[in-house]
């Protein structure tokens, strides 16, 4: 398929699985067409891929590693080439330590292969993104372009057994703060949204200490597991254009974990 259709079209990296999957479908209920990028699970990729054209949008698979410059580039570059335009890039993909490690014990493997791709990654895409959008503006492809950057409480909270995993996430804090300023003058809203503890293969090998902590401890003043669709929601509330004056914002998807209370 090619061509600039009526319906928008995202991005979204890590769609295949967890909260990008759960991000994929809600835009695709919402009127866009989106690229699901990936990076080994093709097959779950192509599983959401029926799954949004179910909901009416168009799909495009994308294998690329955000941590790799040429595939950044491929992937912004099929995504114009197949569908004409890039309205909303959504952020998203990252990865966990392979091993939690005692602050004082972690070794640099583990931590440039975090930064590499939660945050080095990320920051150079959204930049091939940006000048995407501005130059699509200025040919009246597209109006009003926005990116979405999903950060992680992990931002804020120090984790002493996975120092690298929080270091990245605060980064891309600072990554959403820095474009927004600087795209403003292009009118492209950026927006940070901070998941708390949601349901994913990511957090299932710690889901028994996590049902205690939300359940009968009050981690968080709505005692439930945050779910994907609870993300997908609140990017839908950005891409639908419902936060016009509003960039560099943080947008707290947890539960109220960010609370402080007496």
């Amino acid at each position: 398929m090619s061509g600039t259709g009526d319906r928008p079209t995202a991005v979204v990296t890590g769609g295949s699985r967890g909260i990008g999957r759960g991000i994929a479908l809600a835009l695709a209920g919402a009127g866009y067409d989106v690229v699901v990028n990936y990076v080994s699970n093709a097959e779950a990729a192509a599983e959401v891929g029926k799954e949004v054209e179910a909901r009416g949008g168009r799909a495009h698979l994308v294998r690329a590693d955000v941590s790799v410059d040429a595939d950044r580039r491929r992937l912004i570059d099929e995504t114009t080439t197949v569908f004409g335009r890039l309205d909303l890039l959504v952020s998203n993909a990252g990865v966990a330590p392979d091993v939690r490690a005692d602050l004082l014990e972690a070794g640099e493997e583990s931590f440039d292969r975090l930064i590499n791709i939660n945050l080095k990654g990320p920051y150079f895409l959204i930049q091939l993104a940006a000048r995407t959008m501005i130059a699509q503006q200025a040919e009246g492809r597209v109006e009003r372009p926005k990116i979405v950057i999903i950060s992680s409480i992990s931002a804020y909270t120090a984790s002493v057994n996975r120092g690298d995993y929080c270091v990245a996430k605060a980064g891309l804090a600072m990554t959403a703060q820095l474009y927004a300023a600087r795209l403003a003058e292009y009118g492209i809203n950026v927006y940070e949204i901070r998941p708390g503890i949601i349901a994913t293969d990511m957090t299932g090998p710690v889901k028994a200490r996590y049902d205690d902590l939300i359940h009968n401890q009050g981690l968080t003043p709505i005692r439930r597991w945050g779910q994907p669709e609870d993300v997908g929601r609140a990017v839908v509330a950005v891409a639908t254009d419902l936060l016009p004056f509003s960039t560099g914002q943080v947008i707290d998807v947890d539960g109220g974990f960010h609370l402080r209370t007496l």
